[in-house]
């Protein structure tokens, strides 16, 4: 009777301990998802993310509402500027490749702040601050602090791309909102127009990126413009020579004259892809492969005599599902550089400034 007794005694602190410890872990995931920035870093299981701390259900409890509040204000904001879209993919990269993808590029100017948005990339030229504002309000009013300005880029990101016809993906969340920025960091580590190949190479390395990534998320720029600023030295003076990048198919290079002029007109902007500047395709890579890549930056990616990029540059004007499937995955990881996760950061009121 006595062993009996004692047989039962052990099963029911045996039931205790293993309810309590699936109570926890249930409570843990729970407040995970509902709370951004509470996780007691049990690792990977149902409701894990990668090693890095993101998840796609981040909001899945705290603000289910959030995909749909993003994608409504950017359903209005594309369709009365399709150029937005461009504007807002920008703006995520701008923002990964500086400090990692912590909001740090939507911070103004204050008593502690000096601002990305005056960087030499940036100036005059980054734009989509005020949707990200429209989309925080609004998401604010839903689910008060609870949805990172950084998620809200990256968010913006991935919409603007199906929006605008190209691939979506399943996108990791939980990205919470820097408390500084870093000038100095937005003028050396954003590849510049006129980057050779093996300057983007070196800039997306040192982001953890590779030769695959750069190609494919160079193809962001199948939709967009840029400014007479970033492309005139192909035209007038590339090689300090004072005579034009020859790798410019002729008939383009008198189009891009006619309304480039080699003294004034720096802000006049041209389409990336010509010939489908709204739309998301891989036209990009058929227009390098005919010598008629806007930047020196997109054309290197062929002309600059690595065999890599060149395959790929081939290989995506061929098949747009290849560069679609590729994009998407790269746009995965470059949103996952390095971001502020648990108690680090914040998640600000306010994303032009800290709380």
């Amino acid at each position: 009777m006595e062993q009996v007794s004692k047989e039962i005694e052990s099963s029911m602190a045996f039931f205790k301990v293993t309810t309590s410890l699936l109570l926890l872990t249930f409570l843990s995931a729970t407040l995970s998802l509902a709370h951004p920035g509470f996780n007691f870093g049990w690792g990977s299981g149902p409701f894990g993310g990668g090693s890095n701390g993101l998840l796609p259900q981040f909001y899945q409890f705290s603000c289910p509402q959030a995909d749909d509040i993003v994608m409504s204000v950017l359903e209005k904001a594309i369709a009365k500027e399709p150029r937005m879209a461009a504007s807002l993919l920008r703006l995520h990269f701008h923002d990964c490749f500086v400090q990692g993808c912590d909001a740090s590029v939507l911070l103004d100017d204050s008593a502690t702040i000096v601002s990305e948005k005056k960087s030499l990339p940036n100036r005059n030229s980054l734009r989509g601050f005020e949707v990200i504002d429209k989309i925080k309000a609004k998401l604010e009013e839903a689910c008060p602090q609870t949805v990172s300005c950084a998620d809200i880029v990256a968010m913006s990101a991935r919409g603007s791309t199906i929006l605008s016809g190209g691939p979506s993906w399943e996108l990791p969340l939980g990205r919470r909102d820097s408390k500084t920025a870093s000038l100095s960091g937005s003028n050396n580590n954003i590849p510049p127009p006129n980057s050779t190949i093996q300057n983007l190479i070196t800039l997306f390395k040192r982001q953890g990126l590779n030769e695959a990534d750069l190609v494919a998320l160079s193809g962001g720029h199948t939709i967009g413009v840029a400014r007479c600023v970033t492309f005139k030295q192909r035209l007038y003076n590339q090689n300090g020579n004072n005579q034009p990048d020859q790798t410019l198919e002729k008939n383009y290079y008198q189009g891009l004259k006619s309304v480039c002029p080699r003294t004034g007109g720096d802000n006049i902007i041209s389409p990336l892809d010509l010939a489908s500047p709204a739309r998301f395709d891989n036209t990009y890579f058929k227009l390098i492969l005919w010598g008629k890549g806007l930047l020196t930056s997109d054309q290197v990616l062929l002309s600059g005599n690595v065999d890599k990029t060149k395959a790929l540059v081939k290989a995506y004007a061929l098949d747009e599902a290849l560069f679609f499937e590729q994009f998407a995955k790269s746009m995965v990881n470059m949103g996952n550089i390095t971001p502020l996760t648990g108690f680090n950061g914040e998640v600000r009121k306010n994303c032009r400034r800290v709380n």
